[in-house]
């Protein structure tokens, strides 16, 4: 669907913005939710999360705009240099664009990326929460990457192919063919 260089970089930087106050939502309210109104002894989320000071990452508590940046920064730069151009490559060796529906071929990028991106950045996420206050571990780093990828596959699958990618190609469309119908004016 995108064009150009600009393009590409314009639709991962809508996709990764909305699918990482996505995330950051799914992990903090309904993985985590009971287990921090529980140790906090609080009836919401985010009354758990300020009485604690902020969400553990990387050996301390930090506000969740500050999760949401440092997730956000990491997602586009792998969305960009990875997720994109990879799944691209994948979609197209199952399929021929040329030849497949758009809507299939559009599928098995989003499935691509999903399968691409979601290990990757479950790993990331098991290397910024690790409890670093209780030493260090391979193996319960990579016991955590696995319980990520396995929570968040399900999540990632369905909000990407029935959500997040719909949401933001027609918003794309919008942005791009408004522009498009304007410059040839």
């Amino acid at each position: 669907m995108p064009q150009n260089q600009f393009q590409r970089m314009m639709f991962a930087l809508l996709t990764v913005l909305v699918t990482v106050h996505g995330y950051v939502f799914y992990s903090l309210y309904v993985v985590n939710g009971s287990i921090l109104t529980t140790i906090n002894e609080t009836t919401s989320v985010i009354d758990a999360i300020n009485k604690q000071g902020g969400v553990y990452m990387l050996g301390r508590n930090v506000p969740i705009w500050a999760i949401v940046l440092v997730e956000f920064i990491l997602a586009y730069v792998l969305e960009v240099l990875i997720g994109s151009p990879f799944s691209f490559k994948l979609a197209s060796r199952v399929f021929d664009p040329q030849k497949t529906h758009p809507v299939l071929f559009e599928t098995a990028i989003i499935c691509a990326t999903v399968g691409l991106m979601c290990p990757i950045m479950s790993f990331l996420a098991a290397i910024l929460y690790y409890p670093f206050y209780n030493g260090f571990n391979i193996f319960t780093l990579l016991a955590n990457w696995l319980k990520l990828v396995c929570f968040n596959f399900p999540f990632a699958f369905f909000s990407q192919l029935f959500f997040i990618q719909p949401l933001i190609r027609t918003v794309f469309k919008a942005i791009f063919v408004r522009e498009k119908a304007l410059v040839s004016v």
